[in-house]
């Protein structure tokens, strides 16, 4: 069985995590939605709203694709998680040349660490490329529209989340 990673913090999750999902899909049995418990970052959403919402999607693009999805909180190592869960992939998306900077210095360590878990990135569809959880919170504060870039279930979680 071919399993992949695919991790992020999905603050929330937007259809340019989505179109990764759906995607990376085609190239695995088992899709494992690694979910960073990070707390650095002051997420907006805490880990359940986080996983329940990343469940919702899920469910609609495992009966779309046949693959079968796991979400999965983690805190620890990426590389660790994806020993943890039986993973050879860890899928990675790309929005732009900024990214690359960043994830090709992470390739390079999750290698050091352990060189049988290959990494493979995802470039986001052209028109979520330009997506990001963090500009999509703050379009959400500033009472602009945010359908174009999250599912409605999402959008409504985050008009909820700030009491709009």
């Amino acid at each position: 069985m071919r399993i992949a990673l695919y991790p992020g913090t999905f603050d929330p999750v937007t259809l340019g995590h989505i179109d990764i999902m759906r995607r990376a899909a085609r190239l695995t049995d088992r899709l494992v939605i690694g979910v960073a418990i990070n707390r650095d970052k002051g997420p907006m959403f805490d880990l359940e709203e986080r996983v329940a919402m990343i469940e919702a999607e899920a469910a609609k693009l495992s009966a779309e694709t046949g693959t079968e999805f796991v979400v999965h909180p983690f805190e620890n190592l990426l590389i660790d998680c994806a020993r943890d869960v039986g993973a050879q992939i860890i899928v990675r998306g790309l929005r732009a040349v900024a990214d690359f900077e960043y994830e090709f210095q992470m390739v390079g360590m999750n290698r050091a660490l352990d060189d049988e878990v290959e990494t493979v990135f995802l470039m986001a569809e052209a028109r979520y490329q330009a997506i990001a959880s963090k500009l999509v919170k703050e379009i959400a504060r500033l009472g602009g529209d945010i359908t174009k870039f999250v599912s409605p279930a999402v959008a409504e979680a985050l008009t909820g989340k700030l009491g709009r």
